[in-house]
């Protein structure tokens, strides 16, 4: 088979933040297939077709992928931060196992990409020191009782926390909800942190703590992270602290 799939992580945003596989990766491609947003972030070049589609339809844009490519075209199916989280990774080979026996056969590269926990650690400090995870808020492919109770149980082991998904038109009360069952486990003072839009031109980013933490401040373009009762802050004049988590954790005499 011909046609080549290359699975890409576009990064937070910031183009210098995308790496040099992908840049080549996508240069090479002759179709473009992605969510519009992610798509618009590309430079567009006259010797290829974009495939553009809506938010929610993340199988039928693999499947489309995967269909280009084993008609043999070079393809690029595209993510944001790193394809591999909570991205089109997971969904290209969901369609492959249930999809035509000739899709196994095609030639496919999952190139990484620096997802947005990473860049917002690196603009706050140094938040995933220690043990952490991340946890998409979004109930669409699961029900909310398990995001509760993968919430609890991050929380009462004590991770840093990754909130992908936190809010959406449609989602208004989780981030609220995940708040109410990390109080439940965490001290109010730990710190959390909402970054809007890292590394874009529009970028927020505010510290706030567990007992005061506003839910308004996040949208889907925010990620929230929740540090542990070892997360540091560490004051600097005339701008915000640094936030750290400790790589070692004390054992009680």
């Amino acid at each position: 088979m011909s046609g080549h799939l290359a699975i890409i992580g576009l990064g937070p945003g910031a183009a210098e933040l995308l790496t040099p596989q992908a840049t080549a990766a996508l240069a090479a491609a002759a179709e473009l297939v992605g969510y519009g947003p992610y798509l618009d972030r590309l430079p567009p070049r006259p010797s290829q077709r974009r495939h553009a589609s809506d938010n929610r339809v993340e199988i039928a844009r693999a499947r489309t992928a995967l269909a280009l490519a084993a008609a043999g075209a070079r393809v690029a199916l595209v993510s944001a931060g790193d394809a591999g989280v909570f991205g089109m990774a997971s969904a290209a080979f969901e369609a492959i196992e249930g999809g035509p026996a000739a899709w196994r056969g095609i030639a496919i590269d999952v190139l990484p990409g620096i997802s947005a926990m990473f860049a917002v650690a690196a603009r706050i400090g140094a938040p995933l020191g220690h043990d952490f995870c991340a946890i998409s808020l979004s109930d669409n492919l699961k029900p909310w009782e398990v995001v509760a109770q993968r919430l609890a149980a991050a929380a009462a082991a004590g991770f840093v926390i990754a909130l992908y998904n936190p809010a959406s038109t449609a989602r208004p009360w989780q981030l609220g909800a995940a708040f109410d069952v990390l109080r439940g486990h965490l001290p109010g003072s730990v710190p959390v942190v909402f970054a809007t839009a890292v590394t874009r031109p529009d970028e927020r980013i505010a510290i706030d703590t567990l007992a005061t933490a506003d839910p308004a401040r996040a949208d889907m373009r925010t990620l929230v992270m929740i540090g542990t009762a070892a997360t540091r802050l560490v004051a600097r004049p005339g701008a915000a602290p640094w936030l750290y988590t400790p790589r070692g954790v004390a054992v009680p005499a």
